[in-house]
């Protein structure tokens, strides 16, 4: 090579290399020379439920992936019992807001406002105060809506607050079709209103040291054996001290007239399991309520020869160790809504058994393409199919593990697509 070749070599790589560096700038300062986005997530409802802790990470690592160059912090409602560290190690470059005088300048540098998916519009008074003080634009990331978790008619009853903020927002996504389509019968004029999967889909927290630590201990070996989760109506928060939730009648008598009815197909299910393949059962929680009830409803209550292929988790743990255990299970079934959708984002087979207490959020299922993985414990017909089902699972995992990939593949696409609704809402 001429020393005219290796300069001329030499120039072309620092025009190259220069070229790079100006679209690298170029992408921080955003489209158009604009400066890159700075969004709010307002989002991180409670931690004594891993699901109310997946929504966050998993609309953190969406906008990760989708908005790179956007600047993000997260004005959360609670972030302790370790989750804090947890969001922390995965999202460095997100910073936490929780003090006054933090939540004022998220206000007053922020350019949007997200409210991060959830049971309903839960952080209504914030995004008021939001649309308020600043003036600036908003969206809502997958929300059930009306969203009421209480008996009766108050279930449907729509707050005017959220029918005016949902008015307002720049899109109003609905993880169900049922609150899209109750959005709509009510006359919310949102320019953007469409199905928009739960942000939990995208959890990747993992903690593989403590899920492989305790499968190990207790005889459990990766793909032989299946994750169950019991519920009662309403989750008995008044049994968690730190929620300081004063006691319920009304609620904890619901509770004790269905529990055993909506278990005990449950307990069905893990005896023909354990009886008619090779798999073994573990029985987790959703919520720290969750881990006496699995002894009490599911456990106790099992034949002897069953009992000693199933184990019982004795204490409450986080998103992180929880997905890394389901993923090496050979799927889960119950009668929560987040595990399943973790284990789906990660094309896990999970079946979801619901009641109306639960409000709409199970049909997401149906929606996602999953009807046949989902069932109303309310009636009779669809509860006959929940062992077949599960035992469907537990036989044919490849099967499974297909009908799963395709659910997955439909979560990303809407993820891509609502995302992309962002972008356009953010640079437009």
């Amino acid at each position: 090579m001429t020393p005219d070749s290796t300069y001329s070599n030499r120039r072309i790589f620092l025009k190259s290399a220069a070229l790079a560096t100006a679209s690298l700038l170029a992408s921080i300062k955003g489209i158009s020379g604009k400066k890159a986005p700075a969004i709010v997530l307002r989002s991180s409802w409670q931690t004594v439920n891993i699901g109310d802790i997946g929504h966050t990470p998993g609309v953190l690592s969406l906008l990760e992936k989708y908005l790179p160059d956007a600047s993000i912090r997260l004005w959360p409602s609670s972030v302790g019992n370790g989750v804090e560290e947890l969001l922390k190690r995965r999202f460095p470059r997100v910073s936490i807001v929780q003090t006054p005088e933090e939540i004022a300048a998220t206000l007053k540098e922020c350019d949007f406002l997200l409210h991060g998916s959830g049971p309903s519009l839960v952080a209504r008074k914030d995004v008021e105060r939001w649309h308020r003080e600043t003036g600036k634009p908003f969206g809502i990331y997958g929300i059930t809506f009306p969203g009421v978790y209480a008996p009766g008619p108050a279930a449907s009853k729509v707050n005017p607050l959220d029918v005016e903020l949902l008015n307002h927002a720049r899109f109003a996504f609905f993880r169900d079709s049922v609150s899209l389509e109750v959005a709509k019968e009510i006359g919310i004029k949102s320019p953007t209103m469409a199905f928009c999967p739960d942000g939990a889909f995208a959890v990747d927290f993992r903690n593989d040291q403590a899920a492989t630590a305790f499968l190990s201990k207790h005889g459990l070996e990766a793909g032989k054996f299946l994750c169950v989760i019991p519920r009662t109506r309403f989750t008995p928060y008044w049994e968690i001290p730190a929620k300081k939730t004063p006691f319920d009648a009304e609620r904890n008598a619901i509770n004790q007239q269905m529990k055993e009815q909506d278990n005990a197909p449950l307990r069905e299910a893990m005896i023909a399991v354990v009886r008619q393949t090779g798999l073994k059962i573990l029985i987790v929680p959703e919520d720290e309520t969750q881990v006496k009830l699995g002894k009490e409803i599911l456990l106790d209550k099992l034949p002897d020869d069953v009992k000693k292929n199933v184990v019982w988790r004795d204490r409450y743990w986080l998103t992180d160790e929880a997905l890394s255990t389901y993923l090496l299970s050979a799927g889960l079934f119950g009668l929560e809504m987040h595990s399943p959708i973790m284990c789906i984002g990660h094309g896990i087979p999970a079946i979801v058994c619901r009641f109306a207490e639960q409000t709409s959020k199970g049909i997401m299922w149906r929606d996602i393409g999953l009807g046949d993985w989902l069932f109303d414990m309310d009636k009779p017909e669809e509860v006959a199919r929940v062992v077949p089902a599960v035992l469907a699972m537990a036989k044919d995992p490849k099967a499974a593990k297909a009908k799963a990939a395709k659910a997955r593949l439909f979560v990303e696409k809407r993820q891509r697509e609502t995302m992309a609704i962002l972008k356009t809402t953010l640079i437009g």
